[in-house]
């Protein structure tokens, strides 16, 4: 089905309905397969705006220029309404005609005086004044014969161009609707590995939704699988069928963001060459997933409010509204209450965006998940390299087993990418393949212990130390040795974390320089 009310933000209709003005001062304008009239729009037709105006508005246009067409001839372009001529070409898809492109008014240049003051008189008994409906009328151009064959031309060039558009955007429906199928079966919730008591709540608050179209909220660590479970909403939800698009907020600087989001004009700014379609407009009907959403700026959380609220937005360089239904997922890894408190996130847009929580946890609390991600990402990565499944030795599992995976999956996924590729043709993965991260924090931690082990027995002070040393340990993997978001994260001083790494030796980094 065509979307009569988008066609005037197409570039080129836009430029061929420019031409049409300002020769010869007619309104282009659409009606259905049914002659009912579309996107009208703001007449800039003086004769055609005082028409509309004193027979009663929009809708009784609409009703007198279906009577017009309906008793058009087969083959016949030129109709004539309230004494005045206008043109009507098929908009034709796929072989059956869906609506037609409009060009009115105007009059033959062979049109007498007399014709015209019938004109003026018909405006008047519909409630015009004399002089309004004479200006009106003076002012309707009259093309000779040549320049109405240019004028059917311009005309067809514009019913041309709404089927070439309306022909890419089914064929794109159509490879949508196919690869939502394959896709919908890919990201089933049962596809989601993890068995865990947490991942199990999340299972079943995902079924709850499934038949929701309401916006919702992501939260979790780097790694814990937000666009995963995002897809999954999507591909069981009512917009199955169409199409899903995602952008990283925080990959783009302000004014990319916007335009990425919401299209550009041509020319409203240096490399603009033309009209560019944004995410909300291409993802009209389906889902936008906005990752990061918390490194966001003010000014793009205002837009981002109106979208959603109103279904509205303006292009980048754009005068018109454009008009979209989309459902929005976001996803991001801050405390977005934090940065309400701080000024760097708006409440009104965390209250829309925040209608459904899911809450994804870290891998490290997912007991019991960890083996079976192991065997999966094994498994995968063997099968897409083409090489015999391998196992992992009895210590490397340990050594794994022990680790916290402060990048959660995503980590673990990428360790074992490594391990496929480093144990060459070896059977059996190694310990001494593993990242040195991991080795490094297994030496932390207390011998044949896991991470997180705490002594029950001995003195208390080294107790604490041995928990303190694990602590800053893991600390410094998760945060990449940023000493300063780890002091901030450990409620400590940053001079005394730096102590801290000193007495406990924890500056591998700093060690393996000076060797």
């Amino acid at each position: 089905m065509i979307n009569w009310n988008s066609l005037g933000d197409l570039h080129a209709i836009k430029k061929l309905g420019t031409i049409v003005k300002n020769w010869f001062d007619l309104d282009t304008f659409y009606c259905d397969s049914n002659q009912n009239l579309k996107s009208l729009g703001r007449p800039q037709n003086l004769f055609l705006k005082l028409l509309i105006e004193k027979i009663g508005g929009e809708q009784s246009f609409s009703h007198e220029l279906k009577r017009s067409l309906e008793i058009l001839g087969a083959g016949d372009v030129i109709f004539e309404l309230a004494g005045c001529k206008g043109i009507a070409l098929d908009v034709v898809i796929e072989g059956e005609i869906q609506g037609k492109a409009i060009a009115y008014p105007f009059l033959g240049d062979n049109t007498t005086s007399g014709e015209a003051a019938e004109i003026i008189q018909e405006l008047i008994s519909v409630g015009a004044s004399k002089a309004e409906a004479t200006e009106a009328v003076k002012k309707i151009k009259r093309p000779g014969p040549q320049d109405q064959d240019k004028l059917v031309e311009l005309v067809t060039l514009v019913a041309e161009e709404i089927t070439d558009y309306q022909d890419a955007q089914n064929k794109r429906d159509e490879l949508v609707s196919q690869l939502s199928s394959e896709l919908s079966e890919k990201y089933r919730y049962h596809n989601i590995i993890g068995k865990s008591k947490e991942m199990q709540k999340i299972y079943s608050l995902l079924d709850k939704i499934k038949k929701s179209e309401s916006n919702i909220l992501i939260e979790g660590d780097n790694g814990t699988g937000k666009e995963l479970v995002a897809k999954a909403i999507h591909y069981n939800s009512p917009r199955s069928e169409k199409l899903f698009l995602e952008v990283n907020c925080s990959a783009f600087n302000e004014n990319l963001l916007d335009s990425e989001l919401f299209g550009h004009v041509k020319g409203a700014f240096t490399g603009a060459i033309k009209d560019k379609p944004g995410l909300f407009e291409m993802v009209d009907g389906g889902t936008i997933f906005l990752d990061e959403i918390g490194d966001t700026s003010l000014a793009m959380q205002v837009k981002l409010l109106r979208v959603i609220q109103e279904g509205t937005f303006l292009s980048v360089g754009g005068t018109s509204q454009k008009h979209t239904d989309v459902r929005v997922i976001c996803a991001t890894n801050k405390n977005i209450k934090e940065i309400i408190i701080t000024g760097e996130f708006r409440e009104d847009l965390y209250y829309r965006l925040n209608v459904i929580n899911v809450n994804l946890p870290p891998l490290r609390n997912r007991e019991g998940d960890i083996p079976l991600l192991m065997e999966y990402f094994l498994k995968k990565r063997c099968d897409s390299m083409g090489v015999a499944l391998k196992d992992f030795a009895k210590k490397t599992k340990e050594k794994m087993l022990n680790y916290s995976w402060p990048g959660n999956v995503r980590e673990l996924e990428n360790e074992i990418e490594r391990l496929v590729v480093l144990s060459g043709d070896e059977k059996n993965i190694t310990p001494d393949s593993l990242s040195p991260r991991i080795l490094e924090i297994s030496g932390i931690a207390l011998a044949g212990e896991g991470a997180g082990f705490v002594p029950t027995s001995g003195g208390l002070k080294k107790a604490v130390a041995e928990l303190e040393r694990v602590m800053i340990g893991e600390g410094l993997t998760r945060c990449s040795f940023n000493k300063s978001r780890l002091a901030k994260e450990l409620g400590i001083s940053r001079a005394s974390l730096i102590m801290k790494v000193e007495k406990y030796g924890l500056d591998k980094r700093k060690s393996k320089e000076v060797a």
